[in-house]
């Protein structure tokens, strides 16, 4: 009966998150953004349709550092906002 594990043999390769993971950042790259987007929505009685310009721009932040898949922002709510035409609120 052979137990041996041979840890060294495999290499593990890394893959980019499956659609919809959203990974840690780390580095606090996006914590400006985050913030604003929270303080946002603490004003505004959690009512996050008043707050899209701020989610636009910490997904933006994400997708910019790879902590998150390029998405078109069309495709995730953002198409008023895409093209800057929109008034904020």
């Amino acid at each position: 009966m052979s137990t041996a594990m041979n840890f060294g043999t495999k290499s593990f390769q890394p893959r980019p998150p499956d659609k919809g993971s959203f990974p840690l950042d780390h580095f606090g790259e996006c914590t400006r953004f985050k913030e604003k987007f929270l303080k946002c929505l603490r004003e505004n009685n959690f009512e996050n349709g008043l707050c899209r310009y701020e989610s636009k721009e910490y997904l933006e932040c994400r997708m910019e550092r790879q902590l998150m898949a390029q998405e078109p922002l069309e495709k995730l709510g953002f198409g008023d906002l895409a093209d800057g035409k929109a008034d904020r609120r």
